[in-house]
This record gives C-alpha cells, sequence and structure tokens, in this order.
C-alpha cells in the first residue's frame, strides 16, 4: 500500500503567484468581521490595537515555516496527525483526531456560525436568542448538503473570496477617507494583550491548510519561503489596512461597543441600505468558511474511524453521493450542541473561541516540538527547510507556550467564558483513557 502511495506524486503545477492567491483565500475569512471589536476590547491604544495585527502576522509566519518542513517530509499524509503519530507516538496522535472532532474542529465551525447569526440578525432578527437560531440553521443546512453529496463549486468559492476581498477593501477605504474621531476607549480592567492575540491569531487562521502546498509548488525548495512570505504578507497588510478603516471610522471605544463592527462602519460612512449588503457578503463568506469546515472535519473523522476499530461506524463511505456520511452526522449533532450551549453565554463566538483555543494552542505546541525531533533524526532531506534553524521554530514555540497560557487565562480575566476553557480541556484529556480503551478493540 506503501508503495502504491510513494508511486503516485502531486504534479508541481503552482506558480509563486498562485501559491499566493491560495494563502490569502485559505486565510481571509469571517473572522475580521467580528474578531476587531474584541481585540479592541483588550488593547488600551489604537497603537496597540494595530501592533497586535502585525505581531500575529509575525507569528503565523513562523508557523507556516515551521508547517512548510513538516509537510514537506511528509507530504502525502495526513497534516497534525501524522505529524504528531510520527514524532510523539500514535497514541497523542490519537488524542489529536479525538481532540478535533470534539472540540477544534466542531468548535470553529460553531464559532463561524455565530458570526452568520451575528449578521444575519442585522437584516432580520428572530427574537432573543436570533444569533443562535441562525447559528443552528447553518450548521443543519450546510451538514445536509454535504451528506447528500453537493459537491463544492470552485467557482462559487472564487466568487465569494473576491466578493469578501472587494468588502473589506471598500471598508477599508471607507473608514480611512470618511473616519470622524470616533468613540474613546474606556480602560478595562480585564483587558489583556494575551486574550487580544488570541482572536487576531484566531483571524490569521489557515496558513497550517496553506503549508500543505509544497508537493504542488514548482520548485519548492526555492519558491515555497515566497509564498509563505508574499501571502501572509498580503493577508497582514490588508488586515492592518481593514483594521485602520476601523478604527478611524467608530475609534477604539466604538469598536469595542459593536457586535458587527463591519456593518456598523457602514452605518457611520454610508448609511442603513449599505448595511444590509455589507451583513449579506458577511453571511454568504460565513457559509463559504463554514462549508469548507465542515468538509474538512468530517473527512479527520473518518480517517480516525478507517484506524481505530471502536470508530469504524464513522469510517463508512456512502456511496450516493461520495460522502463519509455518519462522520458528517456526527459532526453537525457536537456543531449543535455546541451552538446550544454557547447559547447560554453572553457571546456565542467568544465562548467558541475559549472552548477551542487552549486545546488548539497544546496541539500547535506539541507540533512544534516534532521539528526538532524530525531534525535529530537521519533520514532523506526534505524539500524545504526553515531558515535561520533553530531561531525561527523557537520563536514559533514561544508564541505558542504564550497563547496557550494566555488562552487558559480566560478563567482569570472573563470568568463568565471559564466553563468553555474547562469544559474544552476536559474533553481533551479524556482522550487519554479512551485511546487506550479503544486501542485493542
Amino acid at each position: 500500500m506503501d508503495g502504491d502511495q510513494s508511486a503516485v506524486k502531486p504534479r508541481q503545477l503552482l506558480s509563486v503567484g498562485d501559491g499566493i492567491v491560495l494563502i490569502c483565500g485559505m486565510v481571509i475569512g469571517a473572522g475580521i468581521f467580528k474578531a476587531p471589536s474584541i481585540v479592541a476590547g483588550n488593547t488600551s491604544s489604537g497603537t496597540e490595537f494595530i501592533l497586535a495585527w502585525v505581531f500575529g502576522g509575525l507569528v503565523s509566519l513562523c508557523g507556516a515555516l515551521v508547517y512548510a518542513e513538516l509537510s514537506s517530509r511528509y507530504p502525502e499524509t495526513g497534516g497534525e496527525y501524522a505529524f504528531l503519530s510520527r514524532g510523539l507516538g500514535r497514541g497523542v496522535g490519537f488524542v489529536f483526531a479525538w481532540s478535533r472532532m470534539s472540540v477544534i474542529q466542531t468548535g470553529a465551525i460553531a464559532a463561524v456560525a455565530f458570526v452568520f447569526g451575528d449578521y444575519a440578525s442585522e437584516m432580520l432578527r428572530l427574537g432573543d436568542k436570533s444569533p443562535a437560531i441562525y447559528a443552528a440553521i447553518a450548521v443543519v443546512a450546510l451538514t445536509a448538503l454535504n451528506v447528500v453529496g453537493t459537491l463544492e463549486s470552485k467557482t462559487l468559492q472564487k466568487g465569494m473570496q473576491y466578493l469578501l476581498f472587494a468588502g473589506l477593501a471598500f471598508i477599508a477605504v471607507a473608514g480611512l477617507v470618511a473616519g470622524s474621531p470616533g468613540k474613546p476607549a474606556t480602560p478595562s480592567p480585564q483587558a489583556s494583550f494575551g486574550l487580544a492575540m488570541i482572536f487576531v491569531l484566531l483571524t490569521y487562521g489557515g496558513w497550517n491548510e496553506a503549508a500543505y502546498l509544497g508537493g504542488e509548488v514548482r520548485d519548492a525548495r526555492r519558491n515555497m519561503m515566497r509564498i509563505l512570505i508574499g501571502g501572509i504578507l498580503t493577508v497582514t497588510v490588508l488586515y492592518i489596512l481593514v483594521n485602520l478603516g476601523y478604527l478611524a471610522a467608530l475609534g477604539l471605544g466604538g469598536m469595542k461597543e459593536s457586535k458587527a463592527v463591519a456593518a456598523d462602519v457602514m452605518r457611520v460612512v454610508v448609511g442603513e441600505k449599505a448595511v444590509v449588503l455589507l451583513s449579506l457578503i458577511v453571511c454568504l463568506a460565513s457559509l463559504t468558511t463554514m462549508n469548507a469546515a465542515i468538509f474538512t472535519g468530517a473527512r479527520t473523522t473518518y480517517a480516525m474511524g478507517q484506524d481505530f476499530r471502536f470508530f469504524a461506524r464513522f469510517g463508512a463511505w456512502r456511496e450516493a453521493g461520495s460522502t463519509p456520511a455518519n462522520a458528517l452526522l456526527l459532526q453537525g449533532a457536537i456543531c449543535l450542541l455546541l451552538v446550544a450551549a454557547s447559547s447560554v453565554t453572553p457571546d456565542g463566538f467568544t465562548a467558541m473561541v475559549a472552548y477551542t483555543s487552549p486545546v488548539f494552542w497544546t496541539f500547535f505546541l506539541l507540533t512544534a516540538v516534532t521539528l526538532f525531533i524530525f531534525r535529530t533524526r537521519t533520514g532523506e532531506r526534505p524539500a524545504f527547510r526553515v531558515p535561520l534553524y533553530p531561531v525561527i521554530p523557537l520563536a514559533f514555540l514561544a508564541a505558542c507556550l504564550y497563547m496557550l497560557y494566555s488562552s487558559i487565562n480566560y478563567v482569570r480575566f472573563a470568568v463568565e467564558f471559564g466553563v468553555p476553557v474547562l469544559a474544552g480541556l476536559a474533553i481533551m484529556a479524556a482522550g487519554i483513557p479512551l485511546y487506550f480503551f479503544v486501542r485493542g478493540k
């Protein structure tokens, strides 16, 4: 089997420009319409607010370079699941797959669903729990479409991405040109730069997927770094411009109080009619992001079902429509439970970020460790190696440690979100005894 897989290699068709466009598409999503208001609430000035986004770009670049080397070592396998299994053992790989199924991916889907809910509620409210109702509807509808076997349309995905870019560019220009002094920020005793960075780096999320382009890039040894640097710099510049537009139109205080910051900018700059159009664009962008996450997340659960007999039911493939239907249904059910649980918190999006972040950063940290382990082993030199080793991997490792600490610190700085933090960690920990139970099954 391994011999057959190694005989088939991806074709190296991607140019540097292709790679940069793909990275921008993978990273830029609905989070930029929601996270900035929370970041504003955890920074003390406009300068600190913008520096948070610059720092986020640097951390993302370091991480992308680390992942590029890891994926060039094992381009044919399944990302973090493979890196952790090969570097730290099959048990760690299992706990990651379990956590991705129950916390990381499902929590991310639920978080984006709440972004959809917040902006859909700008157009038509469905009562006090309107964002949660819309979030649940989106989860059910997109899960059903994937179960039936609706194929993702590349044309639709590209079209939505161009709409998203156009919307962001318009916000940046409109906010900067028509900006006013805005509302000054009132310092919050609960503000924390670490908490701000959690939401900044959430918005930069996706570069870990982008690093898997290595096997399809022309002259990867030379061009992979150009693609990663070019792509993440492009995203960073766009994010900084958009946030400068937010600041110019609303001020740090106005951003902090906003539930739908992009809509509020349009309300100030253009008027109520533009709010409806922008809210529609954000809703469509959120659905696009959710659909991609639902599609890929179910494939991880399916793979775990293939590797562990205990989960074999979820490793079944539905011939009609060619989908992992059982894995999709399980994932959808978990997402609905998370949406329901988050609906009783002050903000569903923030609750889901609190739930996923400690687990997410735990495995990012462990994945960074595997690079040092692989470097000590003899074997074939990978097509791409991290420059300035070990400085860049150590910088990323330090950032992961800081983010793990900051995400757990939710319990101290945001007591209302302490339960999601502890719940995510407890479910991750439950994967340890579960592994010993299922490995012999």
